[in-house]
C-alpha cells in the first residue's frame, strides 16, 4: 500500500508539473532517479543471462565430456581386443610354422587350466583319449620343451611341467656336451645335476637341451639356460640353476608329439632358446 501510494503521489506531482510547464525539470528529476535503477537492472539482467549461458555451456561440456569418455572407453576395449587377437594370431603362426618344420607327427592343443602351488605344476590340455593321446607324450612350444603327459582323460590330458619336483629329464649342454639330469625343485625352479669334470665346464648362459635318451623326448629340445653354477668343490656332482626357456604361466597353446621321438630336433628351434 505504501508503494502504491508513493507511485500515485509521484504521478500527481508529475501531472501538476506538466500542467504548469515544468515537465522538463520533472523529466530531469525522473531521469536522475531512474537512471541508477535502470543501470542496476541492466547489470543484473546481463549477469543473470551470463550465468544462464554459462550454465548451459557447462551442461553441454559435461555431456560432451561424458560422451567422449564413453567413446575412449570403447576404443580402449576395442584396442585390447585387437591386441589380444594379434597376439593370438602371432602365437598360432609360430605354432603352425613349428609344426610344419618338425619331422614328427604332432597334435595341437589349447591350455584350458593350470594347477598352481605357488607356481605352475601342471597344465590341462583339451586333448584326451579320443585324440589318441597317451601317457608320456611330450608337450612343446615354439620356444622349447614344456614337459610330458602324466594323465590322459576323456577329452583332456594333464601335462607335468619341468619345474614340478617330480619331473626329471635327461639333458646336456650344447656348448660343452656335458650330460646331466634336469630336475624340478620344490620352489618352482629347475636345476641341472651333472658330474664334475676337468676341462671345459658349463658356464652361465649355456643352453641346455634334451639328450634324447629313454625314448620319451626327442634329442635337441631346448629346456633352459644356465642362470648360476653351484660348485660343490670335490663333490662328485655339481648343480646349475636353470632359467626355463618356456614361461609356463603364459603358455596358451601346445604341440603334443604323437609320433616317434627318435629324431634329433637341433636346429628346429631358435638359437636363443
Amino acid at each position: 500500500m505504501l508503494v502504491l501510494a508513493g507511485v500515485i503521489f509521484v504521478c500527481l506531482v508529475l501531472l501538476t508539473l506538466q500542467t504548469r510547464g515544468q515537465a522538463s525539470g520533472a523529466a530531469d528529476v525522473v531521469a536522475v532517479v531512474t537512471t541508477p535503477v535502470h543501470t542496476v537492472l541492466t547489470r543484473v539482467y546481463r549477469a543473470t543471462f551470463g550465468l544462464w549461458a554459462t550454465y548451459l555451456d557447462w551442461k553441454d561440456v559435461r555431456n560432451e565430456n561424458t560422451r567422449l569418455r564413453e567413446e575412449i572407453r570403447k576404443f580402449r576395449i576395442d584396442g585390447l581386443v585387437v591386441a589380444e587377437v594379434q597376439d593370438e594370431n602371432r602365437r598360432l603362426r609360430r605354432l603352425l610354422d613349428l609344426r610344419a618344420r618338425l619331422p614328427l607327427d604332432t597334435l595341437a592343443g589349447e591350455v584350458i587350466a593350470r594347477e598352481w602351488g605357488g607356481w605352475v605344476r601342471s597344465l590341462t590340455v583339451n586333448r584326451g583319449r579320443g585324440d589318441n593321446v597317451t601317457r608320456l607324450t611330450a608337450a612343446i612350444t615354439p620356444d622349447g620343451l614344456i614337459g610330458r603327459v602324466v594323465d590322459v582323460r576323456l577329452g583332456v590330458s594333464i601335462v607335468q611341467v619341468l619345474t614340478d619336483p617330480a619331473s626329471t629329464v635327461g639333458a646336456h649342454a650344447v656348448r660343452t656336451r656335458t650330460p646331466g639330469i634336469v630336475e624340478g625343485e620344490p620352489r618352482g625352479t629347475m636345476r641341472l645335476k651333472f658330474m664334475a669334470r676337468d676341462g671345459n665346464q658349463i658356464q652361465v648362459g649355456d643352453l641346455i637341451v634334451t639328450a634324447g635318451q629313454g625314448g620319451v623326448f626327442p634329442r635337441g629340445l631346448p629346456v633352459g639356460r644356465v642362470r648360476a653354477i653351484d660348485d660343490r668343490g670335490a663333490a662328485l656332482f655339481h648343480y646349475a640353476a636353470l632359467e626355463p626357456v618356456v614361461d609356463f604361466a603364459r603358455v596358451d597353446e601346445v604341440l603334443l608329439l604323437t609320433g616317434s621321438t627318435a629324431q634329433d630336433l637341433a636346429g628346429h628351434f631358435p638359437p636363443n632358446g
